[in-house]
């Protein structure tokens, strides 16, 4: 049986009669909304200047919004709070995989996978351990908050990150493991908070492996047919196409839910699959991903900041430290240590990689688990797993780039990838590349001839310091050009690779033996 069930009846606000809402109340209630957003994408920039994730300042807001804030807004309906953060974890999921590249993932996944599986294991019972016996709380406790806390958050490392190169194994095996340890995570807080004896660890591990199984599954399948049908059925207006991605994508979680799988994974991998099927109108369907995206996001963590009742938290502010110490100091960094020992990782990365464990939005979500079952002292663990993800992610959040740096991670040698979107032309049966050259590309210095694109394409127009003109054969191109290029359906594919090739490897990719990004011909 799926541990990704529906939750069961817990706490909830506002017992007794309920005043009827009008149409007053909704444009109080949309007045606010809106108001929340709008302070919540002015604050994207704040956090991008101090280098701290997003998350931090979202909470605040939920925070500030609460019984003991300026809002004086009591919330305490876990049961609700666990519902709508599944279904914002669903499109973040989704979103995150549409934005994977699988050829920079795919090296990484031995070793990603190995973080998402061995890695919590270790990080479960070293945390568990640290929170029994520093901590005094009792085994089933430990088990769950060291469960809860296990499973890193991608958003939130590459908020920081994001201005800085990494090499590409570091990042691919940072963006699959975040992806991939959802799902088992998620099954065994489940497993440890349901009422009744703790089942025997073989049980669980068998349970695990059988719902990943039927989530990887039916995950894949539903990513292949929905590509397959987009690519082969016209819809009559572009908008139309990230309407259907995300339905696709959510009901991969669904129907790998409902198979007693787990959606979570199945969500991931279709998206997966449909970021990297080459759909119509791809760049109105990723800018609409990211959109859904950042509203799950801000939602879901102003809602966790008003779960949260701040003149609780005292209490559990030490142990909640104690734990975070054991998890950031000791589980995490031997997790790393021993999963990525078979794969000869320079310790630079694993260093880097084991300061990256943020966590974000997944374990609060977790913590209302054991909250919504009734788990004896549910609401410390969600306390302490609130009062962890902040504090950590403080500490952690603006020394990475630095750590980066000093590791001389932070200034790869590579060269900067090409941004390349494609618009469909139907009718015509071919492709309009847009081509954007950035700083560092080795296609600067290029001319156009050298490019030797495939029979078929051409570049058609260059934008070069807001001017527009037709290029020549011997027009060279320069840092900050914007190429449009046509391309017939066939060779569509094939003329991109060119470009990302001569981005990486200049104008002698390919006759050196490589397509200028590492790979041999």
């Amino acid at each position: 049986m799926s541990h990704e069930r529906e939750p069961t009846r817990g706490t909830r606000a506002g017992q007794g009669r309920e005043r009827p809402l009008t149409v007053h109340h909704l444009n109080q209630l949309l007045l606010v909304c809106s108001l929340v957003l709008l302070v919540a994408v002015a604050a994207v920039r704040i956090s991008s200047r101090s280098g701290l994730p997003s998350l931090l300042v979202y909470l605040g807001i939920g925070v500030a919004m609460g019984q003991d804030g300026i809002g004086d807004i009591r919330f305490d309906n876990a049961e609700l709070t666990q519902v709508i953060g599944y279904a914002a974890l669903v499109v973040i999921l989704a979103e995150g995989g549409l934005g994977t590249k699988w050829r920079e993932i795919r090296p990484a996944l031995p070793a990603a996978s190995a973080l998402a599986l061995a890695g919590v294991a270790v990080s479960v019972g070293i945390t568990a351990t640290g929170a029994h016996y520093l901590v005094g709380l009792e085994w089933r406790q430990a088990l769950i908050i060291g469960a809860v806390v296990s499973s890193t958050d991608a958003a939130a490392v590459f908020s920081v990150l994001r201005r800085i190169p990494l090499p590409t194994r570091v990042a691919g095996t940072l963006e699959a493991e975040s992806g991939f340890n959802d799902a088992p995570v998620v099954i065994l807080v489940v497993a440890l908070s349901t009422a009744g004896p703790a089942p025997h660890w073989w049980v669980l591990l068998g349970e695990i492996a059988l719902e990943l199984a039927i989530g990887a599954a039916v995950g894949l399948a539903v990513g292949w047919l929905g590509a397959w049908g987009l690519r082969h059925v016209a819809l009559p207006a572009s908008g139309l196409y990230p309407i259907a991605v995300m339905a696709i994508a959510v009901m991969a979680y669904a129907g790998g839910a409902l198979a007693h799988g787990s959606g979570f994974l199945g969500v991931y991998l279709a998206s997966m699959v449909l970021g990297n099927a080459k759909l119509p109108h791809w760049p109105a369907t990723r800018g609409f991903a990211e959109g859904l995206g950042w509203i799950a996001q801000i939602g879901m963590f102003v809602l966790l900041g008003l779960l949260v009742t701040p003149h609780e938290l005292g209490d559990d502010i030490v142990p909640a430290l104690v734990i975070g110490l054991v998890l950031t100091m000791v589980a995490r960094p031997l997790s790393v240590v021993l999963c990525l020992a078979p794969f000869r990782v320079p310790w630079p990365e694993r260093i880097l990689m084991s300061w990256a464990g943020l966590r974000g939005a997944v374990p609060i979500i977790l913590a209302t688990i054991p909250m919504v079952e009734g788990v004896d002292a549910s609401h410390r663990i969600f306390n302490m797993v609130f009062v962890l993800v902040v504090a950590y992610t403080v500490v952690q959040g603006p020394t990475l780039p630095w750590l980066a740096r000093v590791l001389r991670l932070g200034e790869s040698g590579e060269a900067a990838d090409l941004g390349i979107e494609s618009a469909p032309l139907e009718r015509l049966r071919g492709h309009l590349l847009s081509v954007a050259i950035p700083e560092g590309s080795k296609m600067h210095g290029v001319e156009v001839a050298e490019l030797r694109l495939p029979a078929g394409s051409a570049v058609t127009l260059v934008v070069r310091e807001g001017k527009s003109f037709v290029p020549q054969p011997s027009t060279v191109l320069r840092r900050g050009d914007e190429l449009l290029v046509v391309a017939t359906d066939p060779v569509r594919d094939a003329a991109e690779r060119r470009l990302r090739s001569v981005g990486h490897g200049g104008k002698l990719a390919g006759w050196l033996g490589t397509d200028g990004i590492g790979n041999h011909r």
